[in-house]
């Protein structure tokens, strides 16, 4: 693909973004900013997710990945299909019981002031580093292919592609996301349907015996039972991925936002519902994609590079015809400025909601603040970018995105479990930030000592044991309510 092409397509793109953000960011105040006006239709809610929660580090990582773990990524997958129904069941009704704005309000109400902030902070510092790594595979494929030619710089390169989506999300927020996203959704999803199409009919297969040939090559494998102390064996995935969904959807600003946008509970729910379904499809696309990769560069006497993150971009781009390097472009665009928009969304909404009282009326000129935070996180989003570039050894980044949420929505996830299960113990408030604090601590030392002394190689259960122990440590810190202070009902 020549530069003009790229640079014509992704013109077109943005401007495309663009027209959307004009239309429904029109009049749009405060509360269309963080809520959307409650007036989201459901299903718009919920193919636009599929955008946000797959972000590019799953439009490239899980196809890269593939040559080294086959399909056990789909256990995970499988695990997480759990996950939304009980984020359905038990979390969103709490949520609209209480007509929340910001979710980490529920620990205000059920512990008190410390508590509250630091599960905020902890989303903070959680979607910051996420959302920042998501976005820089976007950044590295961009710079790589387009403007290291044109000699523009990497960091140049993160600038531009962060101010792009700071311009079409800055005024309409989580009421524009959930158009763009569906928007890039669709683009996301048809540049994976495209690339298997195009791949296959390079190999000479019809679609039955492309199905044949992934099923019976070394990497089609999905279930791993015979290893527990295997980092792919199945119930340490399979768990994992039920745990991971809970925090990552359900005690996460990003995604629980989209969802309170929608007109009521039940919508909502219906909302998770299909998309959840759809999610397991679409990464089963995915990992049926990155075995045709490897097919493919075996029959071709492709050298496989030594970051697997860089095969698809490498074979679509150069290999695979201008289809297919077209729809790769717009894929990986979509689904990193889909994951990162909202991110960035969630992120000033949480912190003008849960640290500055946006809901409280302390602050009088709310769009001019909330347009400093906004500009505060894009900035923030850039130098994350930017120092992981200059230490990055190679490393899968889905794996790295995976590991630090273990450690970062751990004490969350321990929070939320206590404040939901124990209903009739009142906790010491002011000791809860020690405990969430000392807990990913804690944990690295006992994966350390699991792997070290044990011989037992965690997975991403890592997530069970920092949340496990924030719980005991709440616990140990509680005592029975004695009625000053009464439990929430989560309406179930």
């Amino acid at each position: 693909m020549s530069v003009g092409l790229i640079i014509t397509i992704l013109s077109i793109y943005f401007g495309a973004l663009l027209l959307i953000a004009w239309f429904t960011s029109r009049k749009a105040d405060s509360e269309a900013f963080f809520t959307g006006n409650n007036q989201s239709a459901w299903y718009l809610v919920a193919f636009g997710m599929i955008g946000t929660s797959v972000s590019g580090v799953t439009f490239i990582s899980v196809p890269g990945q593939v040559g080294a773990a086959g399909f056990s990524y789909f256990q995970l997958i499988l695990g997480n299909l759990v996950g939304y129904f009980i984020v359905a069941l038990v979390l969103m009704p709490i949520y609209y019981k209480s007509n929340m704005v910001s979710i980490y309000t529920f620990l205000e109400e059920r512990f008190g002031f410390w508590s509250y902030k630091t599960g905020s902070a902890f989303f903070l510092l959680s979607r910051t580093i996420g959302s920042s790594l998501r976005l820089y595979l976007a950044a590295e494929v961009l710079h790589t292919f387009l403007f290291k030619e044109l000699g523009v710089s990497f960091v140049f390169t993160v600038g531009i592609t962060i101010l792009l989506i700071w311009i079409y999300t800055f005024k309409g927020g989580v009421k524009t996301i959930i158009w763009t996203d569906t928007f890039q959704t669709f683009f996301l999803v048809g540049a994976v349907i495209i690339s298997v199409i195009v791949i296959s009919r390079q190999l000479g297969w019809g679609a039955v015996e492309m199905i044949q040939q992934v099923d019976a090559s070394q990497y089609s494998r999905i279930f791993h039972f015979e290893d527990v102390k295997a980092s792919n064996y199945f119930w340490k995935q399979f768990i994992s991925g039920i745990f991971f969904t809970i925090v990552l959807t359900g005690l996460d600003q990003d995604l629980m936002q989209k969802n309170l946008t929608c007109k009521n509970l039940k919508e909502a729910q219906k909302n998770m519902y299909w998309f959840s379904v759809i999610l397991v499809i679409v990464n089963f696309l995915f990992l049926t994609l990155g075995a045709l990769l490897y097919i493919y560069s075996e029959k071709e006497g492709f050298a496989i590079p030594a970051q697997s993150d860089f095969l698809y971009p490498i074979l679509a781009l150069k290999y695979l015809g201008v289809i297919a390097g077209v729809f790769f472009l717009l894929g990986i665009t979509a689904s990193s400025y889909a994951s990162s928009d909202s991110a960035l969304t969630a992120l000033t909404t949480a912190f003008c909601i849960d640290f500055l009282d946006f809901n409280k009326g302390k602050i009088e000129n709310k769009n001019r603040v909330r347009t400093y935070v906004h500009v505060g996180f894009s900035l923030l989003f850039f130098l994350i970018i930017v120092i992981f570039k200059e230490f990055n050894q190679g490393a899968s980044v889905i794996k790295t995105v995976l590991s630090a949420a273990a450690y970062t929505y751990g004490p969350l996830l321990g929070m939320f479990a206590f404040g939901i299960i124990n209903k009739n113990r009142k906790v010491q408030d002011n000791l809860v930030p020690v405990i969430c604090i000392l807990s990913p601590a804690l944990t690295y030392g006992v994966v350390v000592f699991s792997r070290e002394v044990l011989g037992y190689k965690t997975a991403f259960e890592d997530l069970l044991i920092n949340g496990a122990i924030t719980f005991i440590g709440m616990y140990i810190v509680s005592s029975k309510n004695t009625g000053e202070q009464p439990a929430l009902d989560n309406g179930m």
